[in-house]
């Protein structure tokens, strides 16, 4: 039986915004997959991955196109140099994983939580990051060419060195953020306040949500 879709309000940042959730239904504990047991199943065919453990998994260099791995707990995982273009990682806990120059093209991470996730050089163009928590992630390099960033918690990222070009930050948070050497953000629509490092290198002199 599908689960119904609901809608709630939340106040983010000043702003009242519609998001959508699955109406509440029992939580079952997520099985714990082993690196080796994922990868020997994406090999026999298998792509969803939906809501399972695999936090703390060594994926070192795993070529797992299109995977789905949405509400799937990713904790510290270890994934430099991999492939996770396409993949389907919507709501998922990737807090502190290693994903240093990973392939993340045109990936769905909306409303994923990847606060302190090291994405040193990732590859993350034209990926959907609506609503996602980055705050403290690494994000030094990293490729965001026409990126979804709306509503993003960016708080406290570094961003210097990356690539913002065409990149959607509408309402993205970016207090404390480091953005020294960055290309081409548009800033315009932006919370931004006084301790965020601009391009150019210098600090903003305006308060949260201003303009």
């Amino acid at each position: 039986m599908e689960t119904a879709i609901k809608y709630k309000y939340v106040l983010a940042f000043g702003v009242k915004t519609r998001i959508w959730r699955e109406a509440a239904k029992p939580k079952a504990q997520m099985k714990k997959i082993r690196g080796a047991e994922l990868l020997a199943l994406y090999a026999s065919g298998r792509r969803d991955f939906s809501e399972v453990d695999i936090s703390g998994a060594d994926l070192f260099e795993a070529n797992l196109p299109e995977i789905d791995l949405r509400g799937s707990n990713l904790q510290k995982a270890y994934l430099p140099y991999a492939n996770l273009s396409q993949s389907d990682l919507q709501q998922a806990q990737i807090q502190a994983a290693q994903l240093s120059d990973t392939q993340l093209f045109q990936a769905n991470l909306e409303n994923a939580d990847l606060q302190e996730a090291n994405l040193f050089r990732a590859s993350l163009r034209r990926a959907n990051l609506r609503g996602a928590n980055l705050a403290h992630a690494n994000l030094q390099g990293a490729d965001l060419g026409n990126a979804d960033l709306s509503y993003a918690n960016l708080s406290n990222a570094d961003l210097s060195g990356a690539n913002l070009n065409q990149a959607n930050l509408s309402k993205a948070q970016l207090s404390g953020s480091n953005l020294f050497r960055s290309h081409n953000a548009n800033l315009g629509e932006a919370y931004l306040d006084s301790s965020t490092i601009y391009p150019d290198g210098h600090r903003s002199n305006l308060q949260s949500g201003e303009e």
